[in-house]
């Protein structure tokens, strides 16, 4: 092992501390005391932290032994003097500009092994990169060319560098670069000396604010054509999974939602919990906007399937000529517009459940297909050859007679009675309206977070409307009129004129009372008056609102109750 250099420095001033600081960093140097008369500045204390001896007197530095170089950092010529004078022969003493000269050397060799590192790693990566890269001074003589630029042109590193690409490749994008001293981008040549065709991009190189040469970077468009059509097809499967993941849909709704108290309603809904933990095919008949899909959506939601796909499929919808494919899907090219494989929507369903909405309005060659695959579970797409096997869950839904139009010829029997294993019979609301207070609520719950209202809920001149009105569009038609009447609510009460305009104005329940036996305009006049007033109260601000509603002025109100005290 060899022999470490033992020092001693005097003077930890700014001057000493970096000394010591680097010489600390060497491995062969070993610094064994250091001293100066102020023991509490930052040197001293630096290597007091590190094990290192101090002292404030040269008396005492003096007297350490085996000191192989003394390096004197104060700069005084006493100092020096007395170190000369009274050290021993062996050590040697490095005045104050000796320890800067060599603190020069070091940091000067330092900068010099850390450019070596960086060609290192500069070189490692250039020569790993897959881009051709070759590089040329000022003049044009080439000084550099990576191993991907022998591969690609199948030209040797040797032959190339010393050559001048204002000679070899006087058209390419590294002789243009220095030409113009500006970049070149997505220039397409022939690389000089092969007939390798590349795209290629080419800088100047800047030190110091002056330009020295120029690099080009490029690649053979035989990889680039290679990358595009990788990407292409990447795209093309990213294409195939958003199309396949925009048709995937999970339930929206659980039981949890669905409201009402009747016994018929009650009734429905306790054999859908009960169907729900089954697996077998479920039929649910009533008329339009019933609530068939909530229905369908909470019975999936409670089944064993919650977690797969559940797809619904409007028969009704779906032109006629499109209806197979969307069903059963396509290969590419069976039909003019095939222009790639579709999943259909039983592929899709595999492993959860489909909700075939209108079924009513299938037609026949697609009763017959269904009917296979409730039978065996299996298709195939239409244009297609190979038999696809699914396990699917089918819950269908109708507003028509399926068992009369089965008897007319209008359906097929034999898929009726498949998908009536389940019948789900949901009654019209007409005949549960004591429900629809609680719908009501509801849906006010709802559209105060969508409009952001804070609606508490109808008059009860509001909701007695409600109550009479025939309903033929059921529960969605109850949920369009609270969904028009929230939007333009204005108060906390929704009043019966914000909900008449809106009902259906052939419905008897629409119209506003009309009085059957006829009385003298003046007893008419007092009626409306005082309706006006038990409505909207007998505030100023209530008169104010009734004057409003009856289009009179407040002062003719006013007018009229002095006329009239048996309004007051």
């Amino acid at each position: 092992m060899a022999h470490k250099v033992r020092v001693g420095i005097v003077g930890m001033g700014q001057g000493g501390t970096t000394v010591y600081k680097t010489l600390r960093k060497i491995d062969n140097i070993e610094i064994i005391v250091v001293c100066d008369r102020i023991n509490k500045n930052a040197g001293m204390e630096m290597a007091r932290l590190e094990g290192v001896a101090t002292c404030m007197t040269l008396e005492a530095f003096l007297k350490v032994p085996n000191l192989d170089v003394i390096i004197e950092a104060t700069g005084s010529p006493e100092v020096q003097e007395h170190l000369e004078r009274q050290k021993a022969k062996s050590s040697a003493l490095v005045e104050a500009q000796g320890a800067n000269l060599m603190m020069y050397i070091i940091e000067e060799t330092e900068k010099l092994a850390e450019i070596k590192r960086l060609k290192g790693e500069l070189d490692t990566i250039l020569n790993s990169v897959q881009e051709a890269i070759e590089v040329a001074g000022i003049d044009g003589k080439i000084k550099y060319v990576n191993p991907s630029f022998s591969r690609v042109t199948l030209i040797p590193a040797g032959e190339r560098i010393g050559s001048n690409i204002f000679e070899v490749s006087p058209n390419g994008a590294l002789a243009r670069s220095l030409r113009t001293h500006e970049s070149v981008f997505a220039h397409r040549a022939q690389v000089g000396g092969s007939i390798v065709e590349v795209m290629s991009n080419a800088s100047p190189i800047i030190v110091d604010g002056k330009m020295e040469g120029a690099v080009v970077v490029f690649q053979p468009l035989t990889d680039i054509y290679k990358l595009m059509e990788q990407l292409k097809a990447s795209n093309q499967v990213i294409d195939d999974l958003r199309s396949r993941i925009n048709q995937i849909s999970t339930s929206s709704y659980t039981f949890d939602d669905l409201i009402g108290s009747h016994p018929e309603f009650e009734s429905a809904l306790n054999l859908a919990r009960k169907a729900a933990k089954s697996n077998s095919t479920i039929l649910i008949t009533g008329e339009s906007g019933t609530g068939k899909e909530l229905f369908a959506h909470a019975i999936h939601s409670a089944s064993l399937r919650f977690d797969k796909p559940f797809i619904k499929v409007n028969c009704a919808a779906i032109p006629e000529t499109l209806l197979e494919s969307e069903f059963f899907g396509h290969e590419k090219g069976s039909f003019t517009g095939a222009l790639k494989t579709k999943l259909g929507k039983m592929e899709l369903a595999n492993g959860g459940t489909i909700f075939l909405d209108e079924i009513g309005d299938m037609n026949p060659y697609l009763q017959a297909k269904l009917l296979r695959v409730l039978q065996d579970m299996e298709f195939e797409r239409v244009g297609g050859t190979q038999t696809i096997k699914v396990d699917v869950r089918v819950i269908a839904a109708t507003n028509r007679n399926l068992l009369a139009m089965a008897k007319r010829g209008d359906f097929r029997e034999d898929l009726y009675y498949r998908l009536n294993v389940l019948e789900l019979r949901l009654p019209p609301l007409r005949n549960h309206k004591e429900d629809i207070p609680a719908y009501v609520h509801s849906l006010i719950v709802k559209f105060n977070r969508k409009f952001g209202k804070r609606v508490v809920g109808l008059t009860g001149h509001a909701e007695e409307l409600l109550l009479n009105y025939n309903w033929p569009g059921n529960i969605r038609e109850l949920q369009n009129v609270m969904e028009r009447a929230m939007v333009t609510a204005e108060e906390e009460l929704i009043s019966h004129k914000s909900i008449l305009n809106l009902l259906n104005s052939e419905s008897p329940a629409a119209q506003e009372p009309v009085c059957e036996t006829i009385m003298p305009i003046e007893q008419m006049e007092k009626q409306m008056i005082r309706l006006a007033l038990n409505h909207y109260g007998d505030s100023a601000e209530g008169k104010k609102q009734a004057a409003k509603a009856l289009k009179i002025s407040l002062a003719t109100l006013y007018n009229k109750l002095k006329t009239m005290p048996d309004l007051k």
